[in-house]
């Protein structure tokens, strides 16, 4: 647990530059605060102050359990006053910075199950949400118009009016496909290629490749992940949509009418 440690250390009360001011927005439907990005600077642009700030009031806004260091969002105020972020910018800019392990944790889920949660340390939550800020302007706009999940305007309600309006075109039939242990499975190097092919800037993909590669530490005991996109940190919701934007653009080329929402996808057929 060494390396878990000399990760707070480093990371510690280094925010004091960001104003934690609560935000104020109703994140029911997801903001739609896009704005352009070019793909040869993307690293510059996930360190500016501003674009840490808005990371940093999206993270206490959504609060969250701790990561493996332990250090809740109520303590990261003081930890980043301390002087700390200034280092972990350091890092990050000369590539020397390494994410923590993700903290396994499992809830039980609604229709029954386990479902698996990977928990990012705070200081990895806010680099992951700042990295997704800076990504989303870039992949979303070409995202497929049946794809609702943990995207900026979009939310469930309005996959389910989609499903609705399709029924009612005379489709009757409805098919719930559930994409199972999608999180857990997830390929690393196909995932870096559909990222590469926008993302030009090698130092934000080598920033993503090392969470990919973070591991995980389930009671005390660290494992490698070699694949699989752990659920719970900022970044994941958008590291699966692009993964699944092949799959949307395949359904749609073979004529068939949907909606995903996340992992979940309805089809709906005459016969």
């Amino acid at each position: 647990m060494e390396e878990v440690e000399r990760h707070r250390s480093q990371s510690r009360g280094a925010l004091s530059h960001l104003n934690t001011r609560m935000p104020t927005s109703n994140d029911v439907t997801q903001r739609r605060d896009l704005k352009p990005a070019f793909s040869n600077n993307l690293f510059e642009q996930v360190l500016r102050r501003a674009n840490l700030q808005a990371a940093w009031k999206r993270v206490r806004a959504n609060k969250g359990a701790a990561g493996v260091d332990g250090m809740t969002i109520d303590e990261f105020p003081d930890w980043a006053k301390s002087g700390e972020w200034k280092r972990v910018v350091t890092e990050l800019e000369t590539g020397r910075y390494r994410p923590s392990p993700v903290r396994r944790v499992e809830i039980d889920k609604p229709d029954g199950g386990i479902r698996q949660l990977g928990i990012p340390t705070v200081i990895d939550r806010v680099i992951q949400q700042a990295i997704a800020q800076v990504l989303t302007p870039i992949f979303d706009p070409g995202f497929s118009d049946h794809s609702f999940g943990f995207r900026p305007g979009r939310n469930g309600q309005q996959a389910v009016k989609q499903v609705q309006s399709i029924i009612k075109e005379g489709r009757r039939i409805a098919v719930d496909v559930d994409l199972s242990k999608f999180f857990d499975r997830v390929n690393h190097n196909l995932l870096m290629t559909y990222l590469g092919r926008k993302v030009k800037d090698k130092r934000l993909l080598k920033l993503i490749k090392l969470y990919l590669r973070a591991g995980v530490i389930d009671n005390q005991l660290y494992s490698e992940s070699w694949e699989g996109v752990p659920q719970g940190g900022p970044l994941s919701p958008l590291l699966a949509n692009i993964m699944l934007d092949p799959l949307d653009k395949e359904l749609e080329k073979r004529g068939h009418q949907f909606a995903r929402y996340a992992v979940s996808v309805v089809f709906c057929k005459t016969v």
